[in-house]
């Protein structure tokens, strides 16, 4: 075992007891209000999809980075910026030196993140007005041939469910009670794409970033969307906001993604599976710096998003209800990640809200007029194994104080598979309770635009996901995914039957010129028993070139 061992200059990050970090929950309003939290570099936010993040934790996964928190997403650009320049401390520091991939990374990332690698350092050297009219653009051509799965149906809701399945403390429904269950797949074989469903046969999207900076206190995007679909033509606000401030502080307003969880193919709360929302949202970029805080309890960082969901469904069924989410990451150790999630649609049209204020508070009352999705999550690195990773989220729909009914997700991400790093290995887990993303009140669920925000497989799924990469270089990576789902297994209702999918995946990143880079990815799978219909068969086949520049 000794041979996966080597040292590294490691950025302090004291250890506490893990009860002190639940007493900063009660701090961060505090925290947010005191003048002691600057406001730093604004920059902005690097897109979900983006090589950055594999990057980053690849290069976490050579032992370079301590103070990553990897919960909470997306990075603003000045965060991936701290945590790219806390690698190149580190490099020399590595016995035997950084190995090549590492240096070809870190060359990489300084070429994607130029103004906030320069300036983070010299902040006041920021320009009084300065704007980038291609900061970064994708063209995608994809092709599909199939069709995607439909969410929609009814689904038992016994309860009597425990606490981690012990007990039976959630009170029993009377018999043939259901809750609806709403959303659909979207695209196959093409998850977590800000709502954007392509359709069967061929689709062209074009997305041109544009970037506005005054002083080093405001920092603004536009990224419109160009798409052609079977013909049809529709150009789009993809994403849009304006900045104010960083570092521990930073107000948000307009439209974006966001990623809540550990999770890589999916986590349970908030993924970027669902369109993005228009939001206020208030966070802390970088980790906070009030010294009491970092000394007593360890990094902090947090997020408040403030949002309306598109309206769905018609009549009686119409619904259109305010959304809130909340993120509180810590890291009390260099090694270890602890973090909160929860999401929550209330009240709006057709939603009638009751209760206490302890239902207005905590949610899962009867007729309360909520639908929350919340839980846990921790993740833990293990230098004696090359810096491998194993991650886990629990989460749960709404019971007053307590969400009973689970759902989890779990992995381990290898990054060293072999010793210089070229190869790395993921494996996760995903189960959704069947009653996940339901709820009685809600017709369409824990969805957004017809799309689940959270796991894009949705409630009553059990998932196994593997993924392959090996790296030729920083940009010219070849992965392979293998993917085996079960659906429908408890919350069925005769004649329908479980669900049975197999599906894999590749995908060859590759440069182009310059900084323009390619991507192929081909992605065939095989349904049984489609839609829970008994001897129903479907084969889905997906094509994508994709041509970006920085993106």
């Amino acid at each position: 075992m000794s041979t996966f061992r080597h040292h590294v200059h490691r950025v302090p990050v004291e250890r506490r007891p893990i009860l002190n970090v639940f007493a900063a929950a009660p701090l961060l309003l505090v925290l947010v209000l005191s003048p002691g939290v600057a406001w730093g570099l604004a920059s902005n936010n690097v897109p979900l999809d983006s090589p950055v993040y594999v990057y980053l934790e690849k290069l976490s996964g050579f032992g370079l980075i301590d103070t990553d928190i990897q919960g909470l997403k997306p990075f603003s650009k000045a965060e991936a910026a701290r945590l790219l320049l806390e690698a190149d401390g580190n490099m020399n520091r590595v016995e035997g030196g950084a190995p090549e991939l590492a240096r070809d990374i870190s060359r990489r990332l300084h070429e994607l993140l130029p103004r906030e690698a320069d300036l983070l350092t010299q902040e006041d050297e920021a320009p009084a007005f300065d704007w980038n009219p291609l900061a970064g653009m994708r063209a995608r051509y994809i092709y599909v041939d199939g069709r995607p799965r439909d969410y929609n149906r009814r689904i038992p809701d016994e309860g009597g469910e425990g606490i981690f399945g012990i007990g039976h403390i959630r009170q029993r429904s009377p018999k043939g009670t259901t809750v609806q269950a709403g959303g659909s797949e979207g695209t196959p074989l093409l998850e977590n794409n800000e709502g954007v469903v392509y359709r069967s046969g061929h689709n062209l999207e074009l997305r041109p970033d544009v970037e506005f900076y005054l002083t080093k206190h405001v920092s603004a995007l536009v990224e419109p969307q160009a798409l052609l679909r079977d013909g049809d033509a529709d150009v789009r606000l993809n994403k849009g906001y304006v900045k104010l401030g960083g570092k521990g502080l930073e107000l948000q307003a307009g439209r974006d993604a966001n990623w809540f969880g550990q999770g890589y193919r999916g986590s349970t709360v908030l993924t970027s599976n669902a369109p993005n929302l228009y939001q206020v949202k208030l966070s802390s970029p970088e980790p906070l710096r009030w010294r009491w805080l970092r000394e007593n309890v360890g990094l902090v960082k947090y997020a408040l998003v403030f949002s309306r969901l598109e309206a769905s469904g018609s009549g009686k069924d119409l619904r259109q209800p305010w959304f809130t989410a909340v993120k509180l990451s810590v890291k009390p150790a260099p090694n270890l990640e602890l973090g909160f999630n929860l999401g929550r649609q209330t009240g709006g049209p057709g939603v009638k809200a009751g209760g206490g204020a302890e239902a207005v508070i905590f949610g899962g009352e009867p007729a309360d007029g909520t639908n929350s999705v919340a839980g846990l999550e921790f993740r833990y690195r293990l230098p004696a194994l090359r810096d491998s990773v194993v991650y886990f989220e629990f989460a749960g729909e709404d019971a007053w104080f307590w969400p009973f009914v689970e759902s989890y997700v779990g992995g381990v991400y290898i990054p060293r598979l072999t010793a210089d790093g070229r190869n790395d290995l993921r494996f996760e887990f995903f189960y959704g309770n069947k009653i996940e993303y339901a709820d009685y009140q809600f017709p369409q669920g824990f969805t957004n635009g017809n799309l689940i925000m959270g796991h894009s497989q949705g409630g009553d799924t059990k998932e196994y996901f593997a993924r392959f990469t090996h790296y030729f270089s920083a940009r010219n990576r070849l992965a392979v995914e293998y993917i085996h789902g079960q659906r429908g297994r408890l919350g069925r209702i005769p004649p329908q039957v479980p669900e049975v999918r197999d599906a894999a995946r590749f995908f060859w990143n590759l440069p182009v010129r310059g900084d323009w880079d390619a991507l192929l990815n081909y992605g065939y799978e095989d349904v049984r028993n489609f839609n829970l219909v008994s001897g129903a068969r479907q084969n889905n086949q997906l094509f994508r070139l994709e041509i970006s520049y920085r993106y």
